[in-house]
């Protein structure tokens, strides 16, 4: 039948179909017989043989022997020969030994140095066909492998012989990346039991020359310098060889000098570091908790930080502790200073911010902010802290300077009754201030308020008066705590006392400003329309009927309010705002006239 597998064997082309060949009417049995079993091509073969060397090479660790397989299996990819093989050492094309004596060796060699690892044509007498493949990695040249050729390479032939050099070229990156790595870790090796070698001589020859007089006069050296904190862990640890850290008296990390830093560094527990702390101050020396020796800063008596070695594996003795003791007196008599001159800073923040507050000469005000480094000339926020667990001395305003300059703020600083008072050079971030407050003091019970800006000094004191009226709404309203900004208070800012003509004018504006210079410009009527719809309790049929126009109408204005103004009627917040701010348009600030 003509749809039939037989039909289109022994059909003759371009007949109608009616003659068949041979004998195909005699032998039906011919036409029934099932497919032949294909035979395998050469390319099938050569295809098996990649996968089986592709294995071969990625099992081997020496790059000597990957080449070498390469080499060898290079005729089972076509009708090639390995002229030459080459590995890459010390930035070099060095030649593989299995070809080292060939005839051509020179010529190829010369041609090779010549491309320099590219892929380029190779001339080799007898061979109509050469070429030098470079054996590339994500690392760099690997090597170089030379093939040749009696006759010129298929497509096929070419694609296979690209397979296996790509396949060589990654199974030489897998052995040089693992050469690295054994080597990377028997230098590093070398260099810790180097380095231990080193630690433990320099110890002898400390004790030998007068190691209590060598940490003395270093430790001395640092205290004149007025190094720091850090330069005082960076001697400990040069002398000891263990990692040397400073936390505050909280447990706060300060200063780290030496490997195996904590990232990031946990966070303390306050009633287990008051648990240490006592357990360190019972001692005379320093003492071992955990895997840390550890010594308090505490210079009058008053626990001001730790000092402690990391000694994980115990290898501290005398001279370790003498050192640590010497840093310790050392980083003492800094911190004291450093204390001295803070309280002397904060005395002088002090009487400036409260002559600011209360109103003080310009003249005098831009002198003193210059002598403590701030520039009043800027404009200013007045900022208000308090918290409920600590007590505004100078101790919870140096907390609050700490915060503050740890997220950038550039302020003067007071403590006042019950609250911290900030003159910042800049609106402080919605959260920073406070979150940064809530690490220092360990609680989030705590309260900010932030003033409008400020462009004059004599502004201060009416700012200040805000700032404190953003903190009272907020520690009385559901959410206690975290920051808020005075302008930002929308109908609380007119309720609160001392509020004059002005502060009904900036309500007024930012509510209905936008609605107020649109009806400037086009003439129109939206915010006396916004008014009658209060004023009617939101009835449409009443407000329409006020106005003396169609209820579409009224429809359509009050959809132009909401895109112009930007604020959402049936939001509670933004309903009650407008509408105290469009009586105080109509009443207090004239409207409609």
């Amino acid at each position: 039948m003509p749809g039939s597998r037989a039909y289109h064997l022994y059909r003759r082309p371009g007949r109608g179909g009616s003659r068949v060949r041979g004998n195909a009417r005699r032998h039906p049995a011919a036409v029934r017989r099932g497919p032949r079993a294909p035979v395998p091509s050469p390319g099938a073969h050569a295809l098996r043989d990649l996968v089986t060397l592709s294995g071969a090479l990625f099992d081997s660790r020496d790059e000597a022997e990957i080449l070498r397989l390469a080499m060898d299996h290079l005729a089972t990819m076509g009708p090639y020969s390995a002229e030459a093989g080459y590995l890459q050492v010390d930035d070099e094309l060095v030649h593989s030994p299995r070809k080292a004596g060939h005839v051509h060796a020179t010529a190829v060699d010369r041609r090779v140095r010549e491309l320099a690892g590219r892929d380029g044509p190779v001339t080799v007498p007898g061979r109509r066909w050469g070429w030098a493949l470079g054996l590339r990695g994500r690392e760099g040249l690997h090597g170089c492998l030379v093939v040749t050729s009696r006759s010129r390479p298929t497509a096929a032939e070419r694609s296979l012989l690209a397979t296996l050099v790509r396949h060589t070229a990654a199974a030489l990156s897998v052995a040089f990346a693992l050469r690295r790595r054994r080597e990377d870790a028997l230098e590093l090796y070398r260099l810790r039991e180097e380095g231990t070698d080193l630690r433990r001589e320099l110890i002898s020859v400390a004790a030998e020359l007068g190691f209590q007089q060598a940490v003395h006069a270093l430790m001395a050296d640092v205290a004149a310098s007025g190094g720091g904190e850090e330069t005082i862990t960076r001697a400990l640890h040069g002398l000891t060889g263990l990692p040397a850290l400073i936390e505050d008296r909280f447990g706060r990390l300060r200063s780290w000098t030496g490997p195996s830093r904590p990232d990031p560094y946990p966070e303390p527990d306050p009633a287990r570091q008051d648990d240490m702390l006592r357990a360190v101050a019972r001692e005379a020396g320093p003492v071992r908790i955990k895997d840390r020796l550890v010594t308090l800063i505490r210079p009058h008596g008053e626990i001001l930080g730790v000092l402690a070695l990391v000694d994980a594996r115990g290898e501290a003795d005398e001279h370790t502790v003498l050192a640590l003791e010497h840093a310790a007196t050392s980083l003492a008599l800094e911190l004291a200073h450093l204390r001295s001159l803070a309280e002397v800073e904060l005395r002088l923040h002090r009487e400036l911010v409260d002559d600011l507050l209360a109103g003080t000469d310009e003249a005098s005000a831009y002198a003193r902010s210059e002598a403590v480094g701030h520039d009043l000339h800027r404009s200013h926020y007045v900022v208000v802290v308090q918290w409920s667990n600590r007590t505004a001395d100078d101790s919870f305003t140096r907390t609050v300077a700490r915060a503050a300059s740890a997220v950038g703020m550039h302020s003067l600083l007071s403590p006042r009754s019950g609250h911290v008072v900030l003159v910042a050079d800049a609106r402080p971030h919605a959260r920073a201030l406070y979150e940064a407050l809530a690490r220092e003091t360990g609680t989030r019970s705590g309260t900010i308020g932030v003033s409008a800006p400020c462009d004059s000094l004599d502004d201060i004191p009416h700012r200040y008066q805000e700032a404190q009226r953003a903190l009272d709404v907020r520690r009385h309203s559901r959410e206690r705590y975290g920051t808020t900004f005075f302008d930002e208070l929308g109908l609380y800012r007119i309720l609160g006392p001392g509020n004059g003509f002005r502060e009904l004018e900036t309500f007024v504006h930012e509510w209905l400003g936008e609605l107020i210079d649109y009806d400037s410009l086009h003439h129109a009527t939206m915010v006396e329309t916004l008014s009658r719809y209060f004023d009617c309790g939101g009835n449409y049929d009443e407000t329409a009927e006020s106005l003396a126009i169609h209820r579409s109408t009224l429809r359509y204005r009050l959809q132009r309010i909401r895109e112009i103004s930007g604020n959402d009627l049936a939001n509670v917040e933004d309903r009650l705002n407008l509408q105290v701010a469009t009586q105080v348009w109509k009443i207090v600030l004239g409207g409609f006239g």
